[in-house]
């Protein structure tokens, strides 16, 4: 009876009731709930034909995100009139708990529950936000905590108390000028384009009268329990199958799976899903998965598309990623000064020297950073270097 949940055994003792029957009515239900999905998307945004699955796999997911370790943020990226506004409606409106917001706090984040929509999210980047970007940049993941100090009445008078929130939230963001960095890299980012499709654009926005909306809302209310222990052990069982994938003699004795998940980690493993992207992808499949077997195949080819697009991206746009370019083709493999090196990077990158960032200070410290170089000394003259070429063409594998 392993892996069944505690509602799950307290329905076990009533003889009439049947468990394999409820959960086959709950994933026929969340399949008539994921096309339902799609079609209002596909009704009221013109999209990427690969962005109607995943965002229905995610809205989805809102219903029982709490069961992941983690779970990516959606953002979408488009330019003013592409309708990215009503898409992130349309999104809120459909997910957990949904809710709009046309700006952002560190109170609003971690005092309130359920789907948080962000339209206009621009100047995350600005001095002031520090506080806010550290929290939004832990808050896909589950365990991280902010503590704040309230004021309390008491007996003696006014104290002091430690008020403890947990921080782990769903959320999608629209903008007009993307992400920075570290922040984009905990979310899925689709780019919406602007459409002349007047069947779509003209409709107004009622989606919430419609009766799909409401039967579909229905269904996810009533199966945002569903599949608890479908995931519960979901990352154990991951763990054991990536050991004994890569450490055929692992003992497994102590390790019992609790469903059959060998053939979803067979597909996942085929992605070379790891660290954030294992993080931000896996909760999305295994959702689509105990759907239905068609529905997984949609999303893993759009992420696996996705994926290579993020590669590509960032081999194209990551500062790191260039350096590691630029040193796997490098030909000096004795001492070469800093100086001299960051003429070359620059000439590599056909650097635009309005752009400050690429100096000797900064080539010196992407040589420690990435533990590029060999050996190095001081002279005269600055500071050589030996370069680590043959770790810079491994290292630049994982780009290409």
């Amino acid at each position: 009876m392993q892996g069944l949940s505690e509602e799950d055994f307290k329905k076990l003792n009533k003889p009439e009731y049947d468990l394999e029957k409820e959960k086959e009515d709950y994933s026929d239900s969340l399949l008539i709930a994921y096309k339902n999905i799609v079609d209002l998307l596909k009704k009221y945004c013109d999209l990427n034909p690969d962005y109607y699955s995943l965002i229905a796999i995610w809205i989805i997911g809102t219903y029982s995100h709490h069961n992941f370790q983690t779970y990516p943020y959606l953002f979408l990226n488009a330019m003013r009139g592409s309708g990215k506004s009503r898409t992130l409606r349309l999104i809120t409106n459909l997910s957990k708990d949904g809710e709009l917001q046309m700006s952002m706090t560190e109170a609003v984040l971690f005092r309130t529950k359920g789907t948080l929509g962000l339209d206009e999210f621009e100047g995350l980047s600005r001095r002031g936000s520090e506080n806010l970007r550290e929290l939004l940049n832990a808050s896909y993941k589950k365990g991280t905590k902010v503590k704040r100090m309230k004021q309390k009445k008491t007996m003696e008078g006014i104290e002091q108390v430690v008020e403890e929130f947990t921080i782990y939230r769903l959320i999608v963001m629209a903008n007009i000028w993307g992400m920075e960095e570290v922040l984009g890299d905990r979310c899925i980012s689709l780019i919406l384009e602007k459409s002349n499709n007047d069947k779509i654009i003209k409709l107004a926005e009622i989606w919430e009268m419609e009766e799909i909306f409401q039967k579909t809302k229905k269904i996810l209310e009533k199966c945002s329990l569903c599949s608890v222990d479908v995931i519960r052990n979901c990352y154990i069982d991951w763990n054991n199958y990536i050991t004994l994938e890569y450490i055929p003699t692992y003992n497994t004795y102590t390790h019992t799976t609790t469903h059959n998940y060998t053939e979803l980690f067979k597909r996942v493993n085929l992605l070379e899903l790891d660290g954030r992207s294992l993080e931000l992808c896996l909760p999305l499949l295994v959702i689509a998965w105990s759907i239905d077997v068609v529905v997984f195949d949609e999303l893993f080819e759009v992420i696996a598309t996705y994926l290579l697009e993020k590669k590509e991206d960032q081999f194209a746009q990551s500062k790191d990623v260039s350096f590691y370019d630029y040193v796997s083709q490098e030909t000096e493999p004795n001492w070469i000064s800093i100086k001299n090196l960051t003429e070359r990077f620059k000439q590599f990158l056909q650097y635009d020297e309005k752009d400050e960032w690429l100096n000797s200070r900064w080539v010196g410290q992407a040589l420690r950073r990435l533990k590029l170089r060999k050996a190095h000394k001081r002279e005269a003259g600055g500071i050589k270097v030996v370069l680590d070429i043959n770790k810079a063409q491994l290292k630049i594998k994982m780009f290409k």
